[in-house]
């Protein structure tokens, strides 16, 4: 299994280094240059409608529809994240991966590309995703700045900085606290409680997106001691605590069409409260985190191995939730107690969503079909950052 998850990494580091990080998106299909040279781009129905052709079909449509590979900063975060873990890996073991400088090379490459996308017209440093994006109730113009972007581009920028020192890194990475601070809307349930809108433009109730700033804020606070992202940190999360079931889980947010409970939100939920917790030095929210991880692990994979969506159906298995799996085990220094499932789930996700050649990840499978497109941000960057988790911990920390 070692050399397994080894060999299968560095093929799928290959397939993402040849696209220099480029890629399709589920949600990109509005990113059509021939859908923008339409009168139909002015209607949110058929902007909707068009997105959801794209997402759903199994099918590739991109290529035919003009719709260009491009950088996600989303997914540049999670790959930079990656880049700053393999660092760590020991100087006699990295050269499979490359030597410690080609990996420094490359973690200035992508901060410094972060530094470049970031959205503008802001207090602070933040980001948004490169397509305009509709749903029922929402329009978000391409580079609308989202506390979901900010959070996981920031949190990269500050493992950047730990490895280069570069200043700039760190700076934007707080920067971008500000924008969490100053510009994200909140909807206040009493002095002590309030949610984080997931972008300037609404004033939604998302518990993993109030979370994930949050979790930021706790960081930014570990560098400065700002109380004011102390006490906001403090806040948005007890409010989410709260919010969970008696059973440990939450639903996706207060909205009522967000009543469902799905895996890879679950695992942000945890992680975030998991680092609010041991950055502000709050052991306080611990119960929430043990009960929520209870639930995590018991209700989204079957036998201990397969990674459900839903905590009450099968389908659609998206490779979003093993990779959370990791990350979520990884960084709230779990693995050790739940190795097993940690293994299970990735041995299965290498045979079932794995291309053998290209290296590549599977989008989703479901009941009927499955959905073989090479989605950059939603699969590859998600499967490189956890991989670099895995070895880090399997082959490096606690080896076989």
């Amino acid at each position: 299994m070692k050399y397994k998850v080894s060999s299968s990494f560095l093929r799928l580091k290959d397939y993402c280094q040849f696209e220099n990080y480029k890629g399709w998106d589920p949600y990109d299909g509005l990113n059509s240059k021939l859908f923008q040279a339409t009168p139909l781009k002015q209607f949110s129905i058929a902007r909707l409608v068009w997105i959801q052709m794209f997402k759903r079909n199994p099918l590739n449509l991109r290529s035919l529809f003009l719709v260009p590979k491009q950088h996600n900063a989303k997914g540049i975060g999670l790959f930079l994240e990656g880049y700053c873990n393999i660092f760590q890996f020991p100087e006699s073991e990295t050269n499979a991966f490359g030597t410690k400088d080609e990996i420094l090379e490359e973690i200035n490459k992508l901060a410094d590309l972060l530094i470049e996308m970031k959205s503008t017209g802001y207090s602070g440093a933040c980001w948004g995703y490169n397509f305009d994006w509709q749903n029922r109730e929402t329009y978000r113009p391409s580079n609308t700045p989202t506390v979901v972007a900010t959070s996981f581009c920031g949190e990269a920028l500050f493992k950047a900085y730990e490895i280069t020192k570069n200043k700039d890194h760190l700076k934007t990475a707080l920067s971008a606290c500000d924008f969490i601070t100053n510009d994200l809307n909140r909807t206040v349930i009493d002095k002590d409680h309030f949610f984080f809108s997931y972008s300037p433009l609404d004033t939604s109730k998302v518990y993993n997106a109030s979370l994930l700033g949050a979790k930021l804020l706790s960081i930014g606070y570990r560098y400065t001691n700002n109380s004011e992202w102390f006490d906001l940190a403090k806040k948005a999360t007890q409010t989410v605590v709260n919010s969970q079931d008696d059973d440990g889980s939450w639903i996706y947010g207060e909205h009522k069409v967000q009543t469902w409970k799905d895996n890879f939100h679950t695992g942000f939920n945890l992680e975030c409260i998991w680092k609010v917790s041991n950055n502000l030095k709050d052991p306080s929210l611990i119960r929430s985190f043990e009960k929520g991880l209870e639930f995590y692990l018991t209700n989204f994979f079957i036998d201990g191995k397969i990674p459900k969506y839903y905590h009450n159906k099968k389908y659609p298995l998206d490779i979003h939730s093993p990779a959370q799996l990791i990350t979520t085990l990884y960084e709230t220094n779990n693995l050790k107690n739940h190795e097993e499932i940690a293994r299970n789930v990735m041995e299965w996700t290498l045979e079932n969503m794995q291309n053998k050649k290209s290296g590549t990840f599977k989008y989703q499978i479901k009941y009927y079909t499955s959905s073989n497109i090479p989605y950059m941000r939603w699969a590859q960057a998600w499967m490189f950052r956890s991989f670099t988790q895995y070895i880090s911990y399997f082959e490096y920390e606690n080896l076989d």
